[in-house]
């Protein structure tokens, strides 16, 4: 199979919604990512693109922002309170590791995705001078037919050791079934881990502000042949993640995200609703 020139879709439009975020949103800024944009290597009219029209995805890429920054600051707790493993279940693109390297370099980073991706990433790291240093493993996985657990363990994760995971923008395109079974294995990591999960809820539980948007998000999906497929009101999740067993469990909306991040904002920019946030324990 011959390799592919570009990574996942879905990841280059976070990649440059995050440099967008930049460009178009005053500061003080909720992330700043420029790699990712260096990463994709965008064509110069990339801002012209329908997906990227400034006030349109204002609320989404805020939103994008925000999940980034979130785990960030979840993943520097757990890194000062000794945990020295962080997981990256669908990395995409993510640019923690070359942007964060004062914190990234003390754990050992375990980035999980697929093949194809990850081969194209590694090449523009290498290429842009970044370098794979020794603490940052890429964990390739074909989720169809490989456990990206064992695969995990395969590259040196130790399970007898807690970790921190993050795991954003995957569960829409998995079944229930799979994001309960998946739900289930993490929260078997030894004690003291910690999870991180971002789900969608359901689109008429969403502002109305954003379902424009949402409509327009869906159907790129379906024509890209990564269709949403499951969605969650915010108890439903929590359900799930008791049911799996996990010891520790909270649920966070976009209007806490928004609180934390947006408050005092003098230009009104605020994150949209479609998406809640996991936050477990073991």
């Amino acid at each position: 199979m011959a390799e592919q020139t570009i990574p996942d879709h879905t990841a280059v439009r976070t990649a440059l919604w995050r440099a967008l975020h930049l460009l178009a949103d005053h500061p003080p800024y909720i992330l700043e990512d420029r790699i990712g944009w260096q990463l994709v290597a965008p064509e110069e009219n990339w801002q012209a693109r329908p997906d990227m029209e400034p006030n349109f995805t204002q609320r989404v890429r805020a939103a994008i922002c925000a999940r980034a920054r979130f785990c960030e600051d979840v993943v520097t707790e757990c890194q000062a309170l000794g945990i020295q493993q962080y997981i990256l279940l669908g990395a995409g693109l993510d640019t923690f590791a070359q942007r964060r390297p004062e914190i990234a370099s003390r754990m050992q980073l375990y980035e999980i995705d697929k093949k194809e991706t990850q081969d194209w990433k590694k090449g523009r790291l290498l290429t842009l001078g970044f370098g794979l240093p020794e603490w940052l493993t890429f964990v390739p996985v074909d989720f169809e037919s490989e456990s990206w657990l064992e695969q995990l363990q395969k590259s040196g994760f130790d399970p007898s050791q807690p970790a921190v995971v993050t795991c954003t923008g995957v569960t829409m395109y998995l079944s229930k079934e799979a994001v309960s079974h998946t739900l289930m294995q993490l929260a078997q990591l030894a004690p003291d881990s910690t999870l991180v999960m971002t789900f969608m809820i359901p689109p008429d539980r969403m502002e109305a502000a954003d379902q424009q948007i949402q409509q327009a998000s869906q159907k790129g999906a379906r024509s890209a042949g990564t269709p949403f497929v499951s969605f969650y009101a915010p108890e439903e999740m929590h359900r799930l993640a008791t049911e799996a067993g996990f010891r520790t469990i909270a649920v966070l909306t976009h209007r806490e995200i928004a609180d934390r991040y947006f408050r005092d904002r003098q230009d009104g920019l605020l994150p949209a609703s479609g998406e809640a946030f996991l936050v477990a324990g073991t």
